[in-house]
């Protein structure tokens, strides 16, 4: 039985800025506990044939994965498929990334889980699992991604110069004090 499951977020940044975050696997650390490390195994830049492999923790069960780019079309689909063939894999899984009129990213993430083996009687637990998870997960997302991405108001200008200090005039020796008038009666 294999089933699907996703989660939907409204993120704060720019499209572009979210798919690069995105599209760089070895993000997925700041927002996914389940991942305990994750590498690009491939030369080059992220796209269609890339492949990152990790170390993840799942029911107690650590498993190594590879999953492999299958579609990149900036700034708007990011598309995987898992290698490895551990007992439930992402068959097809991927992120859908739309402007927002407000000038932020929808971001929607989804996966296809797949049971092999002995994993068709584990996969609805997982998937069970992935689902109730699924609105943290795409907040746990946003979060990482406007952590890592500073606001656009929150760029700072170059700070303006100081103006130059007032010149001092020269020291010149203290005038001497007047003397008192003399009192007249």
């Amino acid at each position: 039985m294999a089933g699907q499951f996703e989660g939907i977020a409204e993120v704060d940044r720019p499209i572009e800025e979210v798919f690069a975050f995105l599209a760089d696997g070895e993000n997925d650390r700041s927002f996914s506990p389940r991942v305990q490390e994750i590498r690009k195994t491939t030369e080059g830049p992220t796209g269609v044939g890339t492949v990152y492999a990790s170390t993840v923790k799942d029911a107690g069960m650590t498993t190594k994965r590879e999953i492999r780019i299958s579609a990149f079309e900036a700034p708007t689909t990011i598309r995987w498929t898992e290698l490895s063939k551990n007992l439930v894999t992402s068959k097809d899984g991927g992120y859908d990334l739309e402007a927002t009129p407000s000038g932020g990213t929808r971001v929607r993430i989804f996966n296809v889980l797949e049971g092999h083996g002995l994993g068709k009687l584990l996969v609805g637990f997982g998937l069970s699992a992935a689902r109730k998870d699924a609105p943290a997960f795409a907040a746990r997302i946003k979060a990482a991604i406007e952590a890592a991405i500073p606001a656009p108001e929150a760029v700072s200008a170059p700070a303006p110069e100081a103006a130059p200090a007032p010149e001092t005039a020269p020291e010149t020796a203290p005038e001497p004090e007047p003397k008192a008038a003399p009192e007249s009666e």
